[in-house]
């Protein structure tokens, strides 16, 4: 099994030409100490941020050992300015990862961060630094870039000597932010040394024991984690862009909710679906820079405020759904719910309470699309439509209330992002194509995925009246594409500042601008 590191860059490359090249900016922050003494602690996965608001923001990093780590921030690139904001214990019951929420940080400002880690058996055992950066949300109006996807590392598709090179196509786009839209990891889905495609045979060079089997234990969850990071693509983006992650159902097993049953699936010796949950779970929040809310720890739905143009409100389908079922229910209960009432609550009072612009709603699944949860001959609903085209019934039932309540409320400019399907589309939704009128006409924009298998496309449910402006997926017949044929897609948004429009374009790995649309502000 053959293990390639991220290689090294020449010294005094810069930013740009670091992401422009696709070479690891990480690599020559966050290795450095492969060379020297083994007995120095070592940054092994480089960094990452995330939830970056305008006064604060989640920093990440992981140690190769037990080690005391000090975190200093600062506004140079030099670090002339910089204050040591804590002392972080990498420690084995969290796989010697940290993370640490910064505050006080001033707005929309370019903040880098660095991370020293010593040794805990040998204090004069000290690593290299590791250093990242971001940018802070604004206060006032500017221009806002970012990106969103979803799926990576999935259907056995790893790392091959390519990369992982949608990120780093994305990464060239200088972006405020990137949504990580779900499918984060595929801990149901073991790689294979080399597997044969329609065009030839795809090689995963690099390895690791924790990829080659469905994740059951804790530390097989946070190896596919770690293996994602390993990616010289990914820990480059991760040092200069924050990821804001939400999670589906791969970070878990395929298509889990309450109704899962393993009983008959033999790759796994746990068969417990709440068990393998709470790990996964558990895994998601150490590894990632997600911020913690004390409230509900490991909650993944929240806001984050982007100055007056932007909100983004990061949804959860997976934690609180009932079972999978046929999804004909007439009355929303546990049984048919997606979202749960606590999640729908805070969802119409954050919408309600927004004053940005544009409230962009970053949905794990797509509302329009069936997709299926199919065992045996039973086919039951897996997302949120359930093919009826009809009036709202199961799932659609929160759905149908959550857009009544939006046009009641006069909230404009909401935009739905998604991902989940592995490929790329535009939908727009309209009272004049739907099964019911009162709701008022919205965009929803599909991508991905990132690094997996292509599939698609879906059939679309007419019950909140969808048309496709523009779709992309694989001809009849072809399915699981691998990385290699290109079929990899995100999206990137442009908010403009002067006029605050949204500009939303749908890409491809080969940074191809597949289609795009202007959408004008309106006014309530």
């Amino acid at each position: 099994m053959t293990l390639i590191l991220p290689r090294r860059p020449k010294p005094g490359l810069t930013r740009r030409h670091l992401l422009g090249t696709g070479i690891a900016a990480s690599a020559a922050l966050a290795l450095p100490a492969i060379s020297r003494a083994a007995s120095r602690p070592v940054f092994d996965l480089g960094v990452q941020s995330g939830d970056v608001r305008a006064h604060s923001g989640v920093v990440w990093t992981r140690a190769d050992r037990p080690a005391r780590i000090a975190l200093e921030v600062a506004t140079t690139e030099s670090f002339r300015d910089a204050r040591q904001v804590a002392m972080l214990n990498a420690l084995p019951e969290g796989d010697m990862a940290v993370k640490c929420l910064l505050t006080d940080l001033p707005a929309d400002q370019h903040i880098f961060y660095r991370f020293t880690a010593t040794d805990l058996t040998d204090s004069n055992a000290t690593s290299e630094p590791v250093t990242g950066q971001f940018r802070t949300a604004p206060t006032e109006r500017r221009n806002i870039r970012f990106a969103w996807s979803g799926d990576t590392a999935g259907q056995g598709w790893g790392i091959d000597d390519e990369g992982m090179v949608t990120y780093a196509t994305m990464a060239r786009h200088e972006l405020d932010f990137f949504i990580h839209s779900g499918d984060t990891i595929y801990a149901d889905g073991p790689m294979q040394p080399e597997t044969e495609t329609e065009t030839g045979i795809w090689k995963n060079t690099v390895l690791i024991p924790e990829v080659t089997k469905v994740a059951e234990t804790i530390d097989e969850f946070r190896g596919r984690w770690k293996y994602n990071q390993m990616d010289r693509h990914v820990q480059a983006m991760s040092a200069m862009v924050p990821t804001f992650f939400q999670w589906d159902d791969h970070e878990v097993v395929n298509n889990w909710s309450p109704g899962k049953d393993l009983t008959d699936d033999d790759r796994y010796t746990e068969k417990s679906v709440p068990l393998l949950t709470a790990r996964a779970a558990r895994a998601f929040h150490e590894m990632t820079p997600i911020s913690y809310t004390p409230a509900e720890p490991g909650r993944v739905y929240r806001k984050i405020a982007y100055g007056p143009l932007l909100d983004v409100f990061f949804l959860d389908l997976r934690s609180y759904r009932g079972a999978n079922s046929d999804g004909m229910q007439t009355d929303i209960t546990a049984d048919s719910q997606i979202l749960g009432k606590a999640q729908m609550d805070w969802l119409k009072t954050a919408l309600k309470a927004s004053r940005a612009t544009w409230k962009v709603i970053a949905c794990d699944m797509p509302i329009g699309l069936c997709v299926w949860d199919k065992v045996g001959d039973v086919k039951n609903v897996e997302a949120v439509a359930n093919g009826d085209n009809g009036k709202p019934l199961g799932r659609e039932l929160e759905f149908a209330d959550l857009l009544r309540f939006i046009r009641d409320q006069k909230i404009v400019n909401t935009v739905w992002l998604t991902a989940d399907v592995h490929y790329t589309a535009a939908h727009h939704y309209s009272p004049d194509r739907a099964a019911i009128q009162d709701f008022n006409p919205f965009w929803e924009f599909v991508s991905g995925p990132l690094h997996a298998g292509t599939f698609g496309p879906n059939d679309l449910d007419m019950t909140f009246g969808p048309e496709v402006r523009f779709v992309k997926a694989p001809e009849a017949g072809r399915v699981n594409l691998p990385p290699s044929e290109g079929m990899q897609f995100f999206g990137l948004v442009d908010i403009d500042a002067a006029t605050a429009q949204m500009k939303v374009r749908l890409m491809d790995r080969g940074d191809a601008e597949l289609w795009s649309v202007t959408l004008d502000p309106e006014t309530a």
